[in-house]
């Protein structure tokens, strides 16, 4: 299965409320086969290229990419800081079985949708990954977007989900303490 595709059944798979919100890699696709490919000269040599105007569509709809992803990403990562500190809070004041069942579901639904951002994290950078490989195989060229925008995205806030992970990993020691023990 092509990458494209493979992008495109993961996305359906996400949130619907969310589609709109990935890495469009068809659009970058599509920019890459604008670019000119590598040319070679007479004697076997690869041609100068300027990649300054020949890849300004795509280093600039990749910066646009890259902003929506993160800004998406950040926003998300905040509800989810401010609604973990209410559920621990409300967990600390559980009163009855009954209030605190509805507060596990709560949980439960809550550790799913950032278990999701987590995966919305995964597919974007796959994405990028590609789609920034498939740019130098066409252009040749190692230092163009490749070099500028790699040491970038490894410090991208929807590439540092160590927040994300604790936040999941708080729900999981929250659940933990309001299941009743398991006795032999």
């Amino acid at each position: 299965m092509k990458y494209g595709k493979k992008h495109r059944a993961e996305v359906a798979k996400s949130l619907p409320e969310w589609r709109d919100l990935f890495m469009s890699y068809k659009a970058l696709k599509r920019e890459v086969k604008l670019i000119n490919p590598i040319r070679f000269n007479s004697n076997g040599k690869k041609r100068s290229r300027s990649w300054p105007t020949e890849d300004m569509g795509f280093a600039l709809l990749l910066a646009r990419e890259l902003d929506k992803i993160n800004t998406f990403y950040i926003d998300k990562e905040e509800d989810y800081i401010i609604g973990f500190k209410e559920l621990e809070i409300r967990a600390e004041n559980v009163n009855g079985n009954e209030e605190m069942l509805e507060l596990q579901k709560e949980i439960l639904g809550f550790h799913s949708e950032m278990v999701m951002l987590l995966h919305y994290s995964v597919i974007n950078f796959a994405g990028l990954m590609k789609i920034v490989k498939k740019h130098k195989k066409r252009t040749g060229a190692y230092t163009s977007v490749y070099s500028f925008y790699m040491p970038r995205v490894l410090q991208q806030p929807f590439f540092s989900t160590d927040l994300l992970y604790n936040l999941i990993k708080g729900c999981e020691e929250i659940l933990d303490r309001l299941s009743p023990p398991n006795h032999p």
